[in-house]
Order: structure tokens, then C-alpha cells, then sequence
């Protein structure tokens, strides 16, 4: 079984490397709050980095231009489901394929539209880490409703998936719900930026390092959240709590949650399966858990 998920990643991987997405600006000009130029976008990946699973990866940087990508599935196998990818770095870097452009790859082969979110990097706001990318989600998630027609979308089956920072943004975004957190632009805005489910996988955010605590200023919202999934290793230097804590607040709210906690694994595995590290299969866990909720039927 573990074989076969990987060699169906792999084989999804090559597909989409094949595949050319459609690429849109996330804002029609300059983004909320910009005031400063950055350095020219680019990997800045070096030849000492630890590999992931053998490969190395793409950490880009300097993040001025929010773009999404929208990775199709092949027709026979669309969902009419789509979800936001927002990859992890810290708020400093994103990276860009392990937890991006591959794990569109992935919800491809299940069915699944997947969009890739280049968010803006390095964080602006020092006191809100999360500002920028959240601001870069909840627009995100209004193209896409906007584009649900054109795009054989179904507009209530529109989620996030987020990584570490990817995912205190994926987070902070479901908590948020229409609290929009820019002044509405155009008719994209007029869409809802709640997502209607979201995946963290290994999130931050939610709990201060060191810390055992759920972070005070996270805006709860009033209304019941969406349903949410999460993964975890025990032993990842980003607590284990983030996932764990977050879950309960979403008990406390009415909400639903899923949570997988693994002995091992670390932090930064992506969806690269390692045959020794049990919490790499968490991808057939999450499509078990879109299964049961109907998001993997097709329209």
C-alpha cells in the first residue's frame, strides 16, 4: 500500500510537471499595506540545505506579486472540488514545491483542482507575522468562487490546505471567516473568503513557541468554524499543541476536527513518503477524510 501511494505521487507529480497551470495575480495592483521594494523573486535554495526524502527543494523568496496557480484534474477523474495551497516557510520563504506544486500533483489524482498560493514573503508586519498572507488567502478564495463557473468548480466545495506557516495562514483564514482583513476592492471581494474546510498539516501559529497555551490573540470566531483536519508529530519542534489546541477551541465552537498525531516525523516532510516514518501516509488519511465528507463525489 505504502508503495503504491508512493509511486501514485510520483507518477501524479510527473503529470503535472508536464502540465502547464493558469497563473493569476492574486490584486490588480499593488497589494494592502505594501511600502517597501524587495530584492527580485527568486529560489534562494542552497547547495547545503537539507534534502527532504533525498530531493532538495525550492525555497522562494522575496515574494512581492501574490500569484495563484490552478492545476486541473484530468476530466474524468474532476471532483468539481477545489482547494488553496498555501506552502510553509516561516513567513520568511515559501516552499514552493514540497509543499506546493507537488501536493497539487497529489489532489489531482484524486480529483481535486489544486491551487497553488504564492503568498507574500518575508512577513511585513512583525507583530502579525500572518497579515500578509492571510490578506493574500482570503482574496485568493474569491477568484477562485468567482471563477467556479468558468472553472466547473463547485463553490461550496472550496478549501484550504496549509503547511507550518501555510498553515497558521490555512488557520487563521478558516477562524477569520468573513472578517475580511483588507477594505474590499472589487467584485472578487464580493464573494465570501470563508473557506469551507481546511487541512493543516504540521501548523504553526496557534501556540507561542516554548509555550503550552492557545495564543490569546487569535481571533475566535462567533460563528461555527469550517471542519478542519489536522497532522502532527510528536516530536516536531513546532509544538505539537498548535494542532492539538486548535482542535479543542474547535470543539468548544461547534466545530469538527480530525487530528492524526504521529510518535515521529519531525517537521518539513511535505507529502514525501519515507517508508520508515509512518506520518508520510498522512495523505490517504486526508483523502479518507474528504471522502466521508462528500468532497470527493463527483458533481
Amino acid at each position: 500500500m505504502k508503495n503504491i501511494l508512493l509511486s501514485t505521487a510520483l507518477g501524479a507529480a510527473a503529470s503535472l510537471q508536464a502540465a502547464a497551470p493558469l497563473v493569476l495575480d492574486v490584486w490588480p495592483a499593488t497589494p494592502p499595506g505594501e511600502t517597501r521594494t524587495l530584492p527580485p523573486e527568486a529560489d534562494q535554495t542552497k547547495d547545503s540545505d537539507k534534502l527532504i526524502a533525498g530531493r532538495r527543494i525550492i525555497k522562494l523568496g522575496n515574494v512581492s506579486t501574490p500569484q495563484i496557480a490552478v492545476y486541473r484534474p484530468a476530466k474524468e477523474k474532476d471532483t468539481g472540488t477545489a482547494i488553496v495551497i498555501c506552502p510553509g516557510g516561516g513567513f520568511n520563504i515559501l516552499a514552493y514545491d514540497l509543499e506546493g506544486t507537488e501536493v497539487a500533483a497529489w489532489l489531482n489524482s484524486i480529483g481535486v483542482t489544486g491551487i497553488v498560493l504564492k503568498y507574500r514573503v518575508p512577513f511585513r508586519d512583525p507583530q502579525q507575522r500572518w497579515l500578509a498572507a492571510v490578506q493574500d488567502a482570503q482574496r485568493s478564495m474569491g477568484l477562485v468562487r468567482a471563477h467556479a463557473t468558468e472553472w466547473g468548480l463547485d463553490p461550496q466545495r472550496i478549501g484550504l490546505l496549509g503547511f507550518s506557516a501555510g498553515g497558521a495562514t490555512a488557520g487563521y483564514a478558516a477562524l477569520l471567516g468573513e472578517q475580511r482583513k483588507y477594505a474590499a476592492l472589487d467584485r472578487f471581494d464580493e464573494q465570501p473568503c470563508r473557506p469551507d474546510f481546511a487541512l493543516l498539516i504540521y501548523s504553526a501559529g496557534f501556540v507561542d513557541r516554548g509555550q503550552s497555551e492557545f495564543r490569546p490573540a487569535i481571533p475566535l470566531p462567533s460563528a461555527i468554524p469550517p471542519p478542519m483536519f489536522f497532522v502532527h508529530a510528536f516530536d516536531d519542534g513546532v509544538p505539537v499543541q498548535n494542532s492539538l489546541l486548535l482542535a479543542a477551541e474547535l470543539k468548544k465552537l461547534g466545530g469538527s476536527a480530525e487530528v492524526h498525531v504521529y510518535d515521529t516525523g519531525g517537521h518539513g516532510y511535505g507529502l514525501r513518503f519515507v517508508p520508515e516514518l509512518p506520518v508520510t501516509t498522512w495523505p490517504a488519511r486526508a483523502a479518507e477524510w474528504l471522502a466521508r465528507r462528500g468532497l470527493l463525489a463527483k458533481p
